[in-house]
């Protein structure tokens, strides 16, 4: 058994681009846990998605051998964890298993959004914190402001802070000793009752669903026969291991470890995680903490583009849902789509990611609706419910009022750039409540504003009046009363639920004319005219028409008087007047991904 005082479980955490992965890099190089012919950049990251995007979307554990100056060997159990906004669950879950964190500040660009979220993460989560400026070879390094900042935005003691650069190496194995001496190791009780936190789990092919666990009390050993106290399902340990990083099976799991079993579980659905683990004959009486649980804020509607890829599209999202907690699922059809699926999302590059996955990973065409938010409805009878699929939302006349959720953003942007930003919000029916100075060239204002309002292309505008230096983060406040209406996209007087939206009445015409005026792009012209029209409880906001293409029916009428020509004019327009009431707009798939990607 390993002497659980040799063990340090730690992760690390930053804003995105900080240098997060490629200290991690460097740590698994010079513990020779990973040997240089064998290297590349990123070798965490295993997913396609994060290699290209340069980001890292899962939490990956990896067990490190570290011979520290005092002469004994240490156990090091990193999980490198995400840092982006949409994925602070990924982190919350990986910091559920550990008791410090490495935290990453750049040198050059100082204390960012997520730097704060993450900060504010890893104190609530009582663990000792490491700070790092990271990046200090760059030319536009400067380290004291950055010293300055993590002492006065994150209230930390920034004299221990260590100045280091992963990229070259300076100052990492300074760090691996600072790991070891400043980082409690983990504790345990001496009953030998097993207890551990199912913190991850993914699922493969050949051998069923994996599951990765923090070892609090007791061991684990292959051929034990374990429970998840929280839905009392039994399995037999067939294989127990640790992360180095590749998956590598060992005899037994000692308290303070962190590595994964495989059981005899096949269906995604069983495992839940912050779930506690235990021995089924002799069970823990009480459950391990687990961590805040994560709730779906962005819902959208994915639907596969061929009507014979439903099966292979539910089984995907049964895959996906059991590597990623927060996203959830539940069948739903539409008249103009068929059959599909309502997903939740925790944010927009969520939806993102799980989409380019299921068309990478598990080869499916989709398209998807407009992203939306739960919204709760208040109706004249006292009772409330909420929804958030559009076509779900009762007849106005019974609703009293609808409630929006709202955030409390922070974004972080240069001095000459508040202007800007201050009329961004705005304009996204916000209200900049405080603005602090980070330092000398950076502001951060603390602004309130709906999430209906950022899911769009909130980042994209805010990149593009920063010139890319804006950064922002946001956390979910309260619901709070807005002036929304629902509306409905009709072609030909007939209601297309795809497009349909719930929206600020203030920005219903403008959004209405954007919808007819993309569709009538996209839809081909049939034999009569077609109305495409916005509309708002029946009232027509917006319109454009498509042109009824014209056979030319006087092509034979060769001179003569030129009533013959009206006469077979007027009988064209009978026909189209006859066709239009009783003919169907066909609307070909593409017109509908076209305009779903052209305004979401």
């Amino acid at each position: 058994m390993r002497d659980i005082s040799n063990i340090r479980n730690f992760c690390i955490i930053a804003h995105i681009d900080h240098g997060k992965s490629t200290l991690a890099d460097r740590m698994l190089l010079l513990t020779h846990t990973i040997e240089t012919r064998g290297f590349r950049d990123q070798v965490l990251d295993d997913m396609d998605l994060e290699r290209e995007r340069g980001i890292t979307i899962r939490s990956h554990p990896v067990a490190m051998l570290y011979r520290a100056k005092d002469g004994r060997e240490y156990t090091l159990n990193l999980i490198d964890t995400p840092g982006h906004v949409d994925f602070t669950y990924e982190v919350s879950r990986s910091m559920a298993a550990c008791e410090g964190a490495v935290l990453v500040v750049d040198a050059a660009q100082g204390v960012e959004a997520q730097t704060v979220a993450n900060t504010y993460l890893a104190m609530e989560h009582n663990l000792e914190i490491i700070p790092v400026i990271n990046k200090v070879d760059l030319p536009s390094a400067d380290i004291p402001t950055v010293r300055q900042q993590i002492e006065e935005i994150l209230t930390i003691d920034a004299s221990g802070a260590m100045p280091i650069s992963a990229k070259t190496g300076l100052g990492v194995p300074e760090l691996l000793e600072a790991i070891v001496t400043r980082l409690p190791p983990p504790k345990t009780d001496e009953t030998g009752t097993l207890r551990a936190l199912v913190f991850n789990s993914v699922f493969d092919a050949f051998r069923g669903v994996i599951t990765y666990i923090r070892v609090v009390d007791g061991s684990l050993k292959v051929g034990d026969r374990v429970r998840f106290l929280g839905t009392d399902i039994e399995t037999e340990v067939k294989e127990v291991g640790i992360f180095k990083p590749k998956q590598t099976p060992c005899a037994t799991l000692t308290p303070g470890e962190v590595g994964y079993f495989i059981g005899t579980i096949k269906t995604p659905k069983d495992i839940r995680i912050g779930d506690t683990l235990t021995h089924a004959q002799h069970p823990a009486t009480e459950m391990l903490p687990g961590f805040r649980e994560v709730h779906p804020m962005v819902f959208s509607g994915i639907y596969p583009l061929s009507t014979d890829d439903y099966e292979k599209l539910k089984a995907s999202l049964d895959k996906l849902s059991l590597n990623d907690s927060a996203f959830t699922y539940q069948p739903e059809s539409s008249v103009a789509l068929g059959f599909g699926f309502r997903c939740g999302f925790l944010g927009l590059l969520h939806l993102e990611i799980v989409q380019e996955r299921l068309r990478r990973e598990f080869d499916v065409d989709i398209i998807s609706t407009y992203p939306a938010v739960v919204y709760k409805i208040h109706l004249k009878d006292g009772t409330s419910t909420t929804v958030d699929n559009p076509v779900h939302l009762p007849d106005l006349s019974r609703i009293d009022r609808i409630e929006e959720p709202i955030i409390r953003a922070f974004v972080i942007c240069l001095n000459t750039q508040i202007g800007d930003c201050m009329k961004l919000v705005m304009d996204r029916r916000g209200t900049v409540d405080k603005t602090d100075s980070l330092d000398a060239r950076r502001v951060m204002l603390t602004c309130t504003m709906p999430l209906n309002e950022i899911l769009i292309d909130f980042h994209d505008s805010l990149k593009s009046v920063t010139r890319g230096y804006g950064s922002m983060d946001y956390e979910y406040t309260a619901y709070a009363p807005a002036d929304l209406v629902k509306m409905d996209i009709l072609l030909n007087g007939e209601i297309v639920d795809a497009f349909s939206c719930i929206i600020h009445r203030t920005k219903a015409v403008e959004k209405g004319r954007q919808l007819c005026k993309a569709l009538s792009e996209v839809i081909p012209a049939h034999m009569f005219s077609i109305p495409v029209q916005a509309a708002i409880n029946k009232t027509i906001i917006a319109r454009e028409t498509i042109r009824a293409m014209r056979k030319d029916v006087t092509a034979k009428c060769y001179g003569g008087d030129i009533s013959r020509k009206h006469k077979l004019l007027d009988k064209q327009k009978e026909g189209k007047k006859r066709m239009k009431q009783i003919g169907t707009v066909n609307v070909p798939q593409e017109a509908f991904v076209t305009v779903l990607k052209s305004t979401g």
